[in-house]
């Protein structure tokens, strides 16, 4: 048996609060994290939008319903999530989901560089930030990680350069139950590899997006 490729063109959908204008004082990437919707996760951003920020969320590219066909029979519960990948062929994943970002980011910002770019990821969505980030293909002020952590497999002498000089945080729920002491650990292992110390900014919550501690961000 032979494993092999084909290549075509894929449309992939996005989400946008705001408009990017000239009075626009800054835009905001916000990815989500696995088995969330980006029409759902996007609104929890609203208060950046009252404050004249553009908020863009992209869509993971694999779509499947979260509960399995037999559960689903018996609850109806037909809810669909999203992912940016999986342990499966995850290269060509990554691959994909990158040239599907590319093309948002450009489509979006066109070639103004003079915007002041935050990426944020949740979750999943973290390390696909970080990966996004890391193949140099757009520019940004900002990267945060919130719920989630760097991945070990990036290119860490090309992320020292790109995130030399850029801001970086890292913020979580105290009561986050995805988080614990070993993933940390994790965490401050990777970003010494990057020669960064990020920000740590806690909150009074779980695996969430807190939006009193979004409010501080801006």
């Amino acid at each position: 048996m032979q494993e092999l490729t084909t290549e075509f063109n894929f449309k992939g959908r996005y989400f946008k609060l705001g408009e990017i204008t000239a009075q626009t004082k800054s835009v905001w990437f916000v990815l989500h994290g696995y088995g969330q919707l980006a029409q759902y996760f996007l609104p929890k951003f609203k208060c950046l939008a009252a404050h004249n920020i553009c908020v863009i969320a992209p869509e993971g590219l694999s779509h499947y319903y979260l509960e399995d066909a037999s559960t689903r029979n018996k609850t109806g519960n037909t809810r669909v999530g999203a992912s940016w990948m999986t342990r499966e062929n995850r290269l060509t994943d990554i691959e994909n989901y990158l040239t599907y970002l590319n093309s948002v980011f450009t489509r979006e910002t066109g070639s103004n560089k003079n915007l002041d770019i935050t990426l944020l990821g949740f979750s999943q969505g973290a390390a696909t930030a970080s990966r996004w980030m890391g193949s140099n293909s757009i520019y940004f002020r900002r990267l945060i990680l919130w719920s989630g952590i760097l991945p070990a497999d990036m290119d860490f002498e090309k992320g020292k350069y790109l995130l030399r000089e850029k801001d970086v945080k890292i913020i979580y729920g105290k009561n986050d139950p995805f988080l614990n002491e070993s993933r940390f650990g994790e965490m401050r292992s990777l970003a010494e590899k990057l020669e960064i110390t990020p920000d740590e900014i806690v909150f009074d919550g779980t695996h969430e997006i807190h939006e009193p501690t979004l409010l501080t961000l801006i």
